[in-house]
């Protein structure tokens, strides 16, 4: 039997602690602001889940989710409310809320905050041969470069990718973020 993951209390919203089981309401959990790309509900904080990484992002307009990218492993999005940009392979694609994407691995991709108020997304990422050295890379495309959503040199260092972006860090829920 597999015992519960208690959830612990702190400044920034509720952690579970463990390897059990747990119930975790999205806005009780700590949250990562992440400047001009949003917010995620990071129901993972302090421990990384071995084998799936799920997620919720709140996007802005014109804010990308993440730099140009593929990774070893598939990566999946819902749009839950509002209205994103999917850059794949290069091209633009419009998506609205209940909108589903699914990118196998190796497809290149990344999402950007569309419309005129935020954007929520679920995203879910495997974790089987994306994580080390060999997880992806971040290639040049001018089409994700024109969102600012693109590297202007190829790299595999996420720090390099995202080093024009401010860090900031786990904060707890905002009422209005989410539907």
């Amino acid at each position: 039997m597999v015992p519960e993951a208690p959830l612990e209390p702190t400044k920034n919203g509720l952690v579970p602690k463990g390897d059990g089981w747990f119930v975790l309401n999205a806005r009780d959990a700590v949250w990562i602001d992440r400047g001009d790309r949003g917010v995620l509900c990071h129901f993972e904080h302090g421990q990384d889940f071995p084998q799936l990484g799920v997620h919720i992002y709140v996007l802005w307009p014109a804010q990308p989710m993440s730099m140009y990218h593929w990774e070893a492993d598939q990566e999946d999005f819902l749009v839950l409310s509002g209205e994103a940009l999917l850059i794949v392979e290069g091209q633009e694609r419009p998506l609205r809320a209940w909108d589903f994407v699914h990118t196998p691995a190796k497809v290149e991709h990344t999402l950007v905050g569309a419309g005129d108020g935020p954007c929520v997304i679920a995203a879910v990422g495997a974790r089987v041969d994306s994580v080390g050295s060999n997880w992806g890379s971040y290639p040049v495309d001018e089409t994700a470069l024109r969102h600012n959503a693109g590297v202007e040199h190829e790299t595999t260092d996420p720090d390099e990718a995202y080093a024009r972006f401010e860090r900031r860090g786990p904060r707890r829920y905002e009422d209005g973020w989410l539907p």
